[in-house]
């Protein structure tokens, strides 16, 4: 039998998450900034002001309001600090992901959560609290989970120190266990800011 592994520092966890978002951040204003500035170049390079010439303005507008809608509705970070200061890291050895689906805002993982030895796994799902869509990878040996999963939490996936902020994968059909997990533990799950469904149901996905 091996020994648990140590778990992460948290504040080093979260310190990750934030270079994550900036990097994606970085990466979109760089592409919004060549849509603008090359046809203003080529404008005052000579060429003509055609309809053609102002297509890419039109993608970088688009592009921005996409990305502000991204950084809205999938970044979590603030949400997983809030969740870590209030439940401690627990090691689970069994993380699988089960299916993934390409939502607007941020790609959606099911994924199923248990310890060897013991019965019984709980299903959630997943986005990646930095807002890039691309599998961490890393937890086919287990991963770091603070919260509850009446009411969800944050994983943190070992070696790349990623956040995924997770909610019951069916929040309805999980009310009678929020319901029932007694006054202690909702006052905490409200502290931490785990009381309601923090994001929507992935129904606007691509394809949907």
């Amino acid at each position: 039998m091996t020994d648990q592994p140590v778990a992460p520092d948290v504040e080093q966890v979260l310190k990750s998450g934030y270079r994550r978002l900036y990097r994606l951040l970085a990466a979109r204003i760089t592409v919004i900034s060549v849509l603008v500035g090359v046809p203003i170049w080529l404008n005052r390079s000579g060429a003509e002001a055609t309809f053609f010439l102002a297509l890419p303005l039109v993608a970088a507008m688009v592009f921005f309001v996409l990305t502000v809608y991204r950084i809205r509705c999938g970044v979590r970070l603030v949400q997983c600090a809030r969740v870590l200061r209030h439940y401690p890291l627990e090691f689970h050895t069994r993380v699988v992901k089960k299916s993934v689906l390409h939502a607007e805002y941020a790609d959606v993982y099911t994924l199923r959560i248990s310890s060897r030895g013991e019965s019984g796994a709980a299903t959630m799902l997943a986005i990646n609290a930095a807002g890039k869509r691309r599998w961490p990878g890393g937890v086919e040996n287990g991963a770091w989970f603070a919260g509850d999963f009446a009411f969800g939490g944050v994983l943190v996936v070992p070696g790349n120190e990623t956040l995924l902020f997770l909610n019951p994968e069916d929040w309805e059909k999980s009310a009678k266990r929020r319901a029932e997990a007694g006054a202690e533990r909702i006052a905490r799950a409200e502290r931490a800011g785990l009381d309601k469904r923090n994001w929507k149901q992935p129904i606007m996905w691509y394809g949907g």
